[in-house]
Protein backbone atom coordinates (compact mmCIF):
# COMPACT_ATOMS: atom_id res chain seq x y z
CA UNK A 1 0.00 0.00 0.00
CA UNK A 2 1.59 3.69 -0.89
CA UNK A 3 2.30 5.99 1.78
CA UNK A 4 0.09 8.70 2.30
CA UNK A 5 1.28 12.60 2.71
CA UNK A 6 -0.85 15.23 3.31
CA UNK A 7 0.05 18.52 0.64
CA UNK A 8 -1.41 21.58 2.26
CA UNK A 9 -1.41 24.71 0.33
CA UNK A 10 -4.20 27.48 0.04
CA UNK A 11 -2.24 27.73 -3.58
CA UNK A 12 -4.21 25.69 -6.18
CA UNK A 13 -1.35 25.40 -8.64
CA UNK A 14 0.68 24.61 -6.06
CA UNK A 15 -1.24 21.92 -4.64
CA UNK A 16 -1.43 20.57 -8.18
CA UNK A 17 2.17 20.74 -8.96
CA UNK A 18 3.39 18.96 -5.54
CA UNK A 19 0.42 16.17 -5.71
CA UNK A 20 1.82 15.54 -9.20
CA UNK A 21 5.17 15.26 -8.17
CA UNK A 22 4.41 13.49 -5.48
CA UNK A 23 1.78 11.05 -7.20
CA UNK A 24 4.42 10.16 -10.03
CA UNK A 25 6.36 8.73 -7.18
CA UNK A 26 3.70 6.51 -5.89
CA UNK A 27 2.76 8.47 -3.12
CA UNK A 28 -0.99 8.70 -2.30
CA UNK A 29 -1.87 12.73 -1.62
CA UNK A 30 -4.39 13.98 -0.08
CA UNK A 31 -4.69 17.82 -0.30
CA UNK A 32 -5.77 20.54 1.74
CA UNK A 33 -6.29 23.77 1.54
CA UNK A 34 -5.09 25.62 4.53
CA UNK A 35 -4.22 24.71 8.11
CA UNK A 36 -8.10 24.09 9.37
CA UNK A 37 -8.85 21.92 6.42
CA UNK A 38 -5.85 19.98 7.01
CA UNK A 39 -6.19 19.75 11.03
CA UNK A 40 -9.65 18.58 10.80
CA UNK A 41 -8.94 15.85 7.79
CA UNK A 42 -5.31 14.92 10.75
CA UNK A 43 -8.47 14.30 13.84
CA UNK A 44 -10.01 11.74 11.59
CA UNK A 45 -6.96 10.76 9.36
CA UNK A 46 -3.49 9.58 9.95
CA UNK A 47 -1.20 9.93 7.10
CA UNK A 48 2.44 9.19 6.80
CA UNK A 49 4.07 12.92 6.13
CA UNK A 50 2.86 16.16 6.19
CA UNK A 51 3.81 18.39 3.81
CA UNK A 52 2.38 22.29 4.31
CA UNK A 53 2.91 25.97 3.36
CA UNK A 54 3.53 28.28 5.94
CA UNK A 55 1.89 31.25 4.85
CA UNK A 56 -2.17 30.50 4.53
CA UNK A 57 -5.19 31.86 5.85
CA UNK A 58 -7.39 30.82 8.48
CA UNK A 59 -4.47 28.72 10.14
CA UNK A 60 -0.88 28.93 9.06
CA UNK A 61 1.40 26.31 8.40
CA UNK A 62 3.53 26.80 11.71
CA UNK A 63 0.23 26.96 13.74
CA UNK A 64 -0.52 23.38 11.95
CA UNK A 65 2.76 21.67 12.63
CA UNK A 66 2.22 22.79 16.49
CA UNK A 67 -2.14 21.72 16.55
CA UNK A 68 -0.93 18.30 14.97
CA UNK A 69 2.35 17.37 17.34
CA UNK A 70 -0.51 18.03 20.10
CA UNK A 71 -2.60 14.64 18.84
CA UNK A 72 -0.77 11.28 19.79
CA UNK A 73 -1.09 9.38 16.02
CA UNK A 74 1.16 12.73 15.03
CA UNK A 75 3.65 12.83 17.55
CA UNK A 76 6.24 11.52 15.46
CA UNK A 77 5.07 11.46 12.07
CA UNK A 78 7.26 13.65 9.74
CA UNK A 79 5.99 17.34 8.85
CA UNK A 80 8.22 18.93 5.88
CA UNK A 81 7.40 22.98 5.72
CA UNK A 82 7.35 24.19 2.16
CA UNK A 83 7.45 27.85 1.98
CA UNK A 84 8.64 30.79 0.10
CA UNK A 85 10.31 32.00 3.72
CA UNK A 86 13.87 31.33 3.87
CA UNK A 87 14.71 33.51 7.00
CA UNK A 88 16.34 32.13 9.72
CA UNK A 89 13.34 33.44 12.37
CA UNK A 90 10.73 31.78 10.59
CA UNK A 91 12.79 28.42 10.45
CA UNK A 92 13.31 28.20 13.98
CA UNK A 93 9.83 29.27 14.56
CA UNK A 94 9.02 26.05 12.23
CA UNK A 95 11.64 23.96 14.23
CA UNK A 96 10.37 24.81 17.51
CA UNK A 97 6.32 23.93 16.38
CA UNK A 98 8.20 20.28 15.53
CA UNK A 99 8.57 20.57 11.85
CA UNK A 100 10.69 18.13 10.77
CA UNK A 101 12.44 19.86 7.74
CA UNK A 102 12.29 23.33 5.45
CA UNK A 103 11.92 23.20 2.12
CA UNK A 104 12.32 26.70 0.20
CA UNK A 105 9.45 27.30 -3.01
CA UNK A 106 10.53 27.33 -5.85
CA UNK A 107 10.99 23.36 -5.03
CA UNK A 108 12.83 21.25 -7.23
CA UNK A 109 11.00 17.67 -7.60
CA UNK A 110 13.99 15.44 -7.08
CA UNK A 111 15.06 17.33 -3.89
CA UNK A 112 11.31 16.83 -2.23
CA UNK A 113 11.37 13.19 -3.06
CA UNK A 114 14.81 12.36 -1.72
CA UNK A 115 13.79 14.62 1.62
CA UNK A 116 10.69 12.45 1.23
CA UNK A 117 12.17 9.54 1.15
CA UNK A 118 14.75 10.68 4.15
CA UNK A 119 12.69 11.62 6.75
CA UNK A 120 9.61 8.36 5.90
Amino acid sequence: MAQTILAVDDSASMRQMVSFTLRRAGYEVVEAVDGVEALDYARANTVDLVLTDVNMPKMDGITLVRELRQLNPYKFIPMLVLTTEAGPEKKLQGKQAGATGWLVKPFNPEKLLATIAKVL
